[in-house]
């Protein structure tokens, strides 16, 4: 019955339990305390019926009570103590899966994000996975516990008499088959299922990361109606799938009719004939009765255990899956002096976004790139920054090919604006200080620096103000200005600003450049603009068009010798 996709699931789960040797151990005990209790059970049935109600000892009356109470206390306080440890082993499982996916889905390459959407990403990593904690903590346990009590009951059945037994158990094969299938279509479902459930998180993530647009275009009812169609589908997968599971408890119940009709036929001609005591054949019919209920357990839960194969396949495709953009094992040791683009190019999937692009940049140094939509210029910071590994062609820092560096190393020497501004749900130190110690005179530093100290300074509780999830307590311009200070606290050696004065009024954007001329003295900088007042003091522009730089010199000179700068002014 454990098919080739079960047998690679405990393949794959079941090395965790090496770091639980405690805790597995007392589950263990549990389980086996629990499984002898069961069958205990069972077997005191006999001197029960023998000794007390059919020979009359009272001496038995006084001691059997006890005894009974015994049995079901270590039944029960096993059961406890395999439930209680084995969700210890399956809840730290979990948080490690968890945290694993998340780390390695971290490392992928931007196209990685690009081709999945973050609502499914989302659904892996919460949904997928906590449908492996009910396996790790529950079904794998209980599988063991039952079957355990099942193998247990089933030699003492045999031994109380083993003609009944063989005819009890006759039927058992029969089951395989049907469950089988069940379990085969069961995998089928739960994939679909966890496919549209990563699809619906999706659309939510989608219709709340973009609820401006969805009120403004007063297309509520329209995205309600989708979602309505795509929670359908759920609910009719959801009943196939319940249906599917729950045909394995009639099946069961229905060989158990018919092995306990046989043995009560067989048990009570062998009383009759006076082969079989009373008791004997109660004692076995209760331990058949205990047997079919682990049995049908096992049964249901191994169908069960399909829906986390399908979400193990899921996961796995995350935890297995390495990124295109592999780090470098280099330290920059030196300042940065120079940038040079030796020959790039740039493939998106069949799509060629760069050609054959060579330009130095020295320290200190403001490089404009200018041009219309899908010129190339996002695609030479995507570069920079490794968020894409070029398809041919070097990019070096000083003499180094920064496909050697780690990124960790490339990417805290850059700083980068974009136009889309991300905020965090935190502080405006911490929004600042991201992913670094906060130093609050630096904050403030960065602040005054960005134009920001003025009306951060305002707020109720200035720097330890929190911030609305993506900043909605801000205005556009405000957002801006806190990102750009953000860029200044890291002190970087190269700066980005992808169209950074955007969202600004004029005298903003005047203060702003201003500050951008102070601190971009000593480092490289990059600037993508539409605004193309904001570049007149760059020392080169570079005008791209189709992949390729057309035209580069200063503002002056662009604006006499050639013809594209021209248009786009």
């Amino acid at each position: 019955m454990i098919n080739k996709e079960m047998r690679l699931f405990f393949k794959k789960f079941l090395p965790y339990f090496k770091d639980y040797k405690l805790q597995f151990a007392i589950s263990i005990t549990g389980m086996i305390f629990a499984a002898f209790g069961a069958a205990a059970t069972a077997y005191i049935i006999k001197p029960v019926l023998n000794q007390i109600f059919i020979n009359k000892d009272e001496k038995l009356l006084y001691i059997l009570p006890f005894a009974l109470i015994l049995i079901f206390a270590v039944k029960s306080i096993g059961k406890y103590l395999q439930i209680y440890y084995a969700s210890y082993i399956g809840l730290d499982i979990v948080k490690r899966l968890r945290d694993r996916m998340l780390e390695n889905i971290l490392t992928f390459e931007m196209d990685f994000f690009h081709k999945h959407r973050s609502g499914e990403l989302i659904s892996r990593t919460v949904n997928d996975v906590e449908r492996i904690k009910t396996v790790v903590s529950n079904m794998i346990p209980n599988i063991l516990r039952e079957s355990l009590t099942v193998i247990i009951l089933i030699g003492y059945i045999f031994y109380l008499n083993p003609k009944m037994a063989f005819f009890s158990i006759i039927l058992l094969p029969l089951v395989t088959k049907p469950l089988s299938i069940l379990a085969k279509k069961k995998k089928a479902l739960s994939f679909n299922l966890q496919e549209k459930i990563s699809d619906l998180t999706a659309r939510l993530s989608e219709i709340f990361n973009n609820i401006e647009m969805v009120k403004a275009n007063n297309v509520e009812k329209y995205e309600a109606d989708i979602f309505k169609q795509e929670n359908e589908q759920i609910n009719k997968i959801s009943r196939k799938t319940v249906r599917t599971t729950e045909l394995v408890s009639p099946i069961m119940e229905i060989l158990g009719a018919f092995a306990i009709a046989l043995v009560i036929f067989i048990g009570g001609k062998e009383v009759i004939d006076e082969n079989m005591s009373v008791g004997s054949f109660f004692s076995f019919l209760t331990a058949l009765f205990l047997l079919y209920t682990p049995l049908k357990t096992v049964s249901k839960l191994y169908n069960q255990i399909q829906d986390a194969v399908a979400a193990s396949e899921r996961i796995y495709f995350i935890l297995e899956r390495t990124t295109k953009v592999k780090d470098g094992s280099k330290k920059l040791k030196n300042d940065i002096s120079k940038i040079r683009f030796q020959n790039i190019f740039l493939n998106y999937d069949n799509n060629e976004a760069l050609k054959d692009i060579s330009f130095e940049v020295k320290k200190g140094e403001k490089i404009a790139l200018v041009g219309g939509s899908g010129g190339g210029k996002s695609s030479i910071v995507n570069l920079l920054l490794r968020f894409y590994d070029p398809s041919g062609g070097q990019i070096f820092f000083n003499e180094t090919d920064i496909s050697t560096l780690t990124l960790k190393t490339l990417r805290s020497c850059i700083s980068i604006v974009t136009q889309r501004v991300y905020m965090l749900n935190d502080s405006v130190a911490k929004n600042v200080s991201y992913g670094l110690k906060v130093d609050r005179e630096k904050v403030i530093e960065s602040l005054k620096k960005a134009n920001a100290w003025e009306f951060v300074k305002q707020m109720q509780n200035s720097i330890d103000t929190n911030l609305n999830e993506f900043g909605t307590n801000l205005s556009g311009g405000q957002r801006q200005r806190i990102a750009i200070a953000r860029a200044i606290y890291r002190d970087p050696k190269i700066l980005i600003f992808d169209e950074a004065t955007s969202a600004l009024d004029t005298k903003s954007e005047e203060k702003i450049t201003q500050a951008l001329e102070n601190i971009s003295k000593d480092k490289i900088t990059f600037i993508i603009a539409h605004r193309l007042k904001t570049i007149k003091n760059a020392d080169k522009i570079f005008v791209l068009k189709e992949g390729k730089i057309v035209c580069a010199g200063d503002y002056e000179t662009l604006l006499k010798e050639c013809e594209e700068f021209r248009h786009l002014v």
